[in-house]
């Protein structure tokens, strides 16, 4: 089952107290990016954050799956949880920060 766009764009709204957050539409799911960085995705209509070192005390409370088939484990934030923008904007930035920078796209073959 593919996200809906509301999700997304109320997750944005959330978001959004972070800093420039944006969604970018992957095979019907989201991929989430702040600072050129995926660290998160909608799939399902259900929010995953990408785990890091930092994040851990974080989000201990909070479970863990697997956002699709064959995926790593992210750990799942409830949307009731995104309304507290303080607690939001420091598990992105600490997210982020633990993150490697993206790798450069390879050039396009003529």
């Amino acid at each position: 089952m593919a996200t809906q766009q509301s999700t997304v764009d109320q997750l944005l709204i959330y978001l959004s107290a972070a800093g420039d957050v944006s969604a970018k539409k992957m095979f019907g799911e989201y991929g989430i990016y702040f600072d050129g960085k995926m660290f998160g995705m909608v799939c399902d209509d259900t929010f995953f954050v990408k785990p890091t070192k930092n994040n851990a005390d974080l989000t201990a409370e909070l479970d863990m799956a697997s956002p699709y088939h064959r995926a790593k484990p992210c750990i799942i934030v409830p949307m009731k949880k995104c309304s507290d923008s303080e607690w939001l904007s420091e598990l992105i930035t600490v997210t982020v920060d633990d993150l490697p920078a993206p790798k450069p796209k390879a050039p396009k073959k003529k």
